[in-house]
């Protein structure tokens, strides 16, 4: 099976680039998808970046037209009203324990997500980090986002190896992979 990142290569987000992504094997997210009757793709951004791989991947998994929003502007109904969520995060605030993406993110996760039954609930993640000027703290909002979701019970899809990375530590590994 082609990995999200082989199809990333493909849209011109690359490894060596600023811009890394985290997300299941396709085949897995496509299942998941499947299975889920509504879609929603949030992700929120300090310079754009985050928004413009949101797109690829809406693009890349057939869901033009689908919720594409950021998180700072999506309502609880919407939310709760998605089987499924695509969710992705810059890194802005590296070394933070919490709040780490520097974005709407920050304030949502800690005063909203609390507040939502959101149990079972299907979630694929993405983050965006540059692992040559940040590797000490390579992709962490991505590792937050894995962290408050699965507490709140959402069922997280897929991991991805670290294999040609060139970053020192991140708060997005899970079990040895980046989680997503």
């Amino acid at each position: 099976m082609v990995s999200i990142i082989a199809l990333a290569l493909a849209v011109s987000i690359s490894k060596t680039a600023d811009a890394f992504l985290v997300l299941p094997k396709v085949g897995h997210a496509r299942t998941a998808l499947e299975m889920a009757s509504s879609v929603g793709i949030y992700y929120s951004t300090s310079t754009g970046n985050t928004e413009t791989v949101a797109g690829y991947i809406a693009e890349a998994a057939g869901l033009e037209g689908k919720l594409v929003n950021d998180i700072g502007d999506a309502t609880d109904a919407e939310i709760l009203g998605h089987d499924a969520l695509i969710v992705g995060a810059p890194t802005w605030h590296t070394g933070a324990d919490e709040q780490r993406s520097g974005t709407s993110w920050d304030e949502w996760l800690y005063d909203t997500l609390p507040n939502l039954d959101v149990t079972g609930k299907k979630v694929a993640i993405f983050g965006v980090g540059d692992q040559e000027s940040y590797g000490d703290n390579f992709c962490d909002a991505a590792g937050e986002l894995f962290d408050l979701f699965s507490a709140k019970g959402c069922k997280i899809y897929g991991l991805t190896s670290q294999d040609g990375y060139g970053h020192i530590e991140s708060k997005a590994i899970k079990d040895g992979k980046f989680c997503g």
